[in-house]
């Protein structure tokens, strides 16, 4: 069962070729059995596992469940989850537990999905690699020496290492599509404001976004379903109908104009990974797409962007957590001065440190408009850029990521290297853009993925494109050497 994805699980619930209680037990065994060797899943729920399974087959029984009904999913461990651990992948938050469910969360609940636990993640979603875990780092099902990707590592490791069929996740510079492409699974960032961030622990929160993890471009829809939803205790959350993403995933391409960007094929790629997204490509064409160059001239400014704007947001951001409400506390702290400084050098990991001190200097005076401000403005110039370009094709491909997944180690002396992991996919979170990466091909045995990019809520199309290719490509099916 195991091997199945999202739609072939729904089809075999509602034709009671297995139950909710059963397909539970096998993926709560999984775990058991397998996530020591993988460290994907931080918390397990398995007995509210089981029961929300047996809630799930009395619903089934009726005839009129939702989709997801009786499906067993992960939550990353950034979701506030009611009466279950939240951790933010932190020693800050190791104790903290919420009286209360994030919308994701409450969605899945509401539509019968089963929870099975909690992923691991970077610490507070900083990071591209999940090194930096109070947890430990989360292992790549592909290649155990290597990363997974990050920050939702977790949640795409489980899906490599089928340990779940489906996982949500968060995207603030490509924390959803970097792991995707790095274990060889789907993930889509929706557009921002197109799922609720209530109850999802903020990192930057004009960029935070979240979203869908899961084997297929199909399952991917399925689970936005799900996911999508105005929710008005979101002030972000944005008031616009949600189609059924699954409704055109059998579109033809023809005649679909693809943009190619010049600078997402320069000095940095990956030659193996080059020739795989240009095969890829190249399969879209003889569907009948166009494949139509252009540029993105903002694009190179992306990253240095991003590493003001998204900093400045998490100083401001993570300043409440200062040992006083909740969280973790030094202990005997001398006096209120000793307390905020230990709590929060002795609570934070040394990747969270270094973005809030460096958020908090862009932001002190005589630095603001120097930093901040123009950061801002160059975020307007990469907004047009992508609105230039959308005014003459349909989507925007390439890569996802420079490489496969590297080896543990080999980026943690050098900040700015793990920061260029997301080249290609942070300019989606300034501009608000959804994207998506699906995998193309294997390099170096290990997969990397086609990054498809679309214009405002069209995440549909996005959706579509990635189910066609993968009906006349498998690199979908291809599973790690290990897993069974």
């Amino acid at each position: 069962m195991h091997n199945y994805t999202i739609a072939e699980l729904i089809k075999g619930l509602q034709n009671n070729e297995f139950s909710s209680v059963e397909l539970t037990q096998h993926f709560l065994d999984r775990i058991s059995q397998l996530n020591d060797d993988y460290n994907a899943i931080i918390t397990v729920t398995g007995e509210q596992a089981l029961n929300a399974a047996t809630l799930a087959d009395q619903r089934l029984s009726l005839g009129d469940a939702p989709a997801m009904c009786g499906v067993p999913i992960l939550h990353k461990d950034i979701f506030c989850t009611d009466g279950v651990r939240t951790s933010c992948g932190s020693k800050m938050l190791d104790n903290f537990i919420p009286p209360y469910n994030a919308t994701v969360v409450e969605n899945f609940a509401r539509d019968g999905a089963v929870m099975l636990g909690k992923t691991n993640m970077d610490e507070f979603a900083m990071g591209s690699s999940n090194e930096t875990s109070f947890y430990g780092p989360v292992k790549n099902p592909w290649a155990t020496d290597s990363v997974p990707g990050g920050s939702s590592g977790g949640s795409a490791a489980a899906i490599a290492a089928r340990l779940a069929p489906g996982a949500t996740a968060t995207d603030t510079g490509g924390s959803i599509r970097q792991p995707a492409a790095l274990c060889g699974i789907s993930g889509l960032k929706p557009t921002y404001g197109r799922v609720s961030r209530w109850g999802m622990i903020a990192f930057a929160s004009s960029l935070d976004q979240a979203g869908p993890m899961a084997r297929t471009a199909e399952d991917c829809a399925i689970l936005l379903n799900c996911m999508a939803s105005f929710d008005e205790k979101d002030s972000t959350s944005v008031d616009k109908n949600v189609p059924d993403y699954t409704a055109s995933l059998g579109n033809s391409v023809k005649g679909l104009k693809i943009g190619i960007p010049k600078e997402y094929f320069s000095e940095g790629l990956h030659p193996g990974t080059e020739v795989a997204v240009r095969k890829a490509l190249a399969d879209l064409e003889a569907q009948g797409a166009e494949l139509v160059e252009i540029s993105l001239p903002n694009s190179e400014l992306s990253v240095p962007a991003y590493y003001v704007i998204a900093p400045a947001e998490a100083s401001a951001n993570l300043s409440r957590f200062d040992g006083v409400k909740y969280g973790y506390r030094c202990e005997n702290p001398k006096d209120l001065q000793d307390m905020y400084c230990r709590s929060r050098t002795e609570g934070f990991g040394e990747e969270v440190q270094r973005r809030i001190l460096i958020g908090t200097y862009c932001l002190s005076a005589g630095y603001y408009d120097a930093y901040y401000g123009k950061a801002q403005q160059v975020r307007q110039l990469i907004q047009q850029d992508f609105s230039d370009a959308f005014k003459s094709v349909d989507l925007i491909m390439g890569p996802t990521c420079p490489s496969p997944a590297f080896k543990f180690g080999a980026k943690g002396d050098d900040p700015v290297a793990m920061y260029l992991e997301d080249i290609y996919t942070i300019a989606t979170n300034l501009a608000g853009l959804p994207g998506m990466s699906v995998p193309c091909g294997i390099v170096e045995d290990k997969p990397v993925g086609l990054q498809i990019i679309g214009n405002y809520f069209d995440e549909a199309r996005i959706l579509n494109v990635a189910h066609q290719f993968q009906q006349i490509t498998n690199w979908h099916q291809q599973t790690p050497e290990a897993i069974s």
